[in-house]
C-alpha cells in the first residue's frame, strides 16, 4: 500500500448499483444466525456429479490503541465468564479459542455477535462473548495445507428465501467457489482457480445481489497474476450463480500478490496483498490497481475496512492496526498511515466494518504468531478513531 498517484488516475471506479454489502450482510446474517444451520458439503460426490472471553497479551510490548472516543459498552446481562482457559478478561474480545480465523463478519448490527470462518477446520461460526460457538455450517473435504482452506464465506444476498451460502474454498486441485444449499452437496460455481504451496488465500463480497466480486492470491507465481489466462492473482466480477455452465468472470484488476484483502467503500473498491518488493493498499482505477499506500518493510497485511472516510489496514508480523485517510479525487494523496493499536492482540488477520466506526477483526496467532496464548485464536471489537487518531490515544 503506497503514495504518489495522479489525480486522474484516482478517481473512484464507479459501480453500476449501490449495494450496501454491511447493512444487507447484517440483514441476511441476522436470519442465518437466528436460524441456526448446519451444512455440509461432498466434495468428491460434488466433482464427480458436476469459548468466550478475551484478552492475554500475546507480547508484552503494547503502544497505542483507544480512540477518544470509547467503543459501546458490551451487552448487559452477560453471563458470568466460565471457567477455564478461554475467558479473556478483555471486553472487546467477542470470542476465543477458535482454530486459525479466515473472514470474519459481524453477526448484529452492534458488533457483539460474530461469525467468523475457521481456515483449517472448515467451520463458519457463531459466537457472543461467553457463549459456546455455534457451529453455523461445516464445509468438508477442504485442504488447508499451507495457507488453503475455508478463505472466505458470504451468504447469498436473498439468503431469506433460498438459504443459501457461497464458500471461497481449497480443495486437492483447485481454488473455487461453491454454492452450498442445506442438505445438499456443493455445487461448483467458478473452478480452476490456481492452487499453490502458498498464495491460496483471497476474499470476496456481494457487491449487489447480482454480482460477486473475488479477489484470488497469485498462488506463488507472480507470473500467473499478469497471465490473462490464469485466474490467479485476479480481482474478478462473477455473475453466473448456477451448478451448470456459467459466464466466464469479468476481470476487474490483474497483478495481485499474496493474501489479497478486499475493502470496499460505497464508491471504491480498495485492496491490501503482499508483492515480493512491498505490501500494500491499492484502489481499482479502470482496470488496472492504483497504489495508495506501500510498506517496503513488509509487515504482512492481514485485512482492511473502510470506515466512514477511514481506511483501517490490518498487519500479522508487526501485529498492528494502522489506518489512513481514504483518498478521493480532489486529494489523490495520502498521508503516513497512524498507528492505532499495537501488539495488544497478536498477528491481525481479516477485518469487517460493523458501523458508528467499529470494526471486527479475527486474530491470526495460531498460523502465524510468534506466540500463542490459550485464549487464541480470537475476534475482537474495536473502535476505529475518527480522523486516523494516533499515539496520543488512550486505551
Amino acid at each position: 500500500m503506497p503514495v504518489a498517484p495522479d489525480a486522474a488516475a484516482a478517481r473512484p471506479t464507479r459501480r453500476p448499483r449501490r449495494f450496501r454489502t454491511s447493512v444487507a450482510l447484517a440483514a441476511v446474517l441476522a436470519v442465518l444466525t437466528t436460524v441456526g444451520l448446519s451444512g455440509c458439503a461432498d466434495f468428491s460426490k460434488q466433482d464427480g456429479e458436476r469459548n468466550a472471553g478475551p484478552f492475554s497479551k500475546n507480547n508484552e510490548s503494547f503502544e497505542i490503541t483507544r480512540p477518544p472516543k470509547t467503543p459501546p459498552p458490551p451487552p448487559p446481562n452477560l453471563p458470568s465468564p466460565p471457567p477455564g482457559p478461554c475467558v479473556d478478561p478483555d471486553p472487546n474480545v467477542i470470542t476465543t479459542c477458535l482454530a486459525s480465523t479466515s473472514a470474519v463478519t459481524p453477526g448484529d448490527d452492534q458488533g457483539n455477535v460474530t461469525v467468523v470462518a475457521e481456515r483449517t477446520t472448515g467451520k463458519i461460526i457463531q459466537a457472543k462473548r461467553f457463549s459456546e460457538h455455534k457451529v453455523l455450517w461445516t464445509i468438508p473435504g477442504i485442504d488447508a495445507s499451507g495457507d488453503g482452506g475455508l478463505i472466505d464465506f458470504a451468504p447469498s444476498p436473498t439468503y431469506r428465501q433460498d438459504h443459501l451460502m457461497y464458500a471461497f474454498i481449497t480443495t486437492a486441485t483447485d481454488n473455487r467457489i461453491v454454492r452450498i444449499a442445506q442438505g445438499d452437496v456443493a455445487k461448483p460455481i467458478l473452478t480452476g482457480i490456481p492452487k499453490g504451496p502458498t498464495g491460496n488465500l483471497g476474499s470476496m463480497y456481494f457487491r449487489s445481489p447480482t454480482e460477486l466480486v473475488v479477489a484470488t492470491g497469485d498462488a506463488g507465481n507472480p507470473a500467473a497474476a499478469n497471465n490473462p489466462a490464469s485466474l490467479a492473482g485476479k480481482i474478478l466480477l462473477v455473475t453466473g450463480f448456477t451448478s451448470g455452465v456459467n459466464p466466464a468472470p469479468k476481470v476487474l484488476a490483474s497483478g495481485l500478490g499474496s493474501n489479497p484483502a478486499l475493502c470496499p467503500s460505497d464508491d471504491a473498491i480498495f485492496v491490501a496483498d503482499g508483492t515480493d518488493s512491498a505490501d500494500r493498499l491499492s484502489q481499482v482505477s479502470g482496470k488496472s490497481l492504483r497504489t495508495v499506500w506501500s510498506w517496503p518493510d513488509k509487515p504482512g497485511l492481514g485485512g482492511c475496512a473502510v470506515v466512514q472516510d477511514t481506511i483501517a489496514v490490518s498487519t500479522i508480523r508487526t501485529q498492528r492496526i494502522e489506518t489512513l485517510i481514504a483518498p478521493t479525487p480532489k486529494k489523490p494523496s495520502v498521508d503516513k498511515p497512524t498507528v492505532v493499536l499495537e501488539k495488544r492482540y497478536g498477528a491481525i488477520g481479516r477485518m469487517r466494518p460493523v458501523g458508528n466506526g467499529l470494526v471486527q477483526f479475527g486474530t491470526v496467532n495460531k498460523q502465524y504468531g510468534p506466540k500463542v496464548v490459550s485464549q487464541d485464536d480470537r475476534v475482537v471489537r474495536f473502535l476505529v478513531p475518527a480522523g486516523g487518531g494516533g499515539e496520543d490515544s488512550k486505551m
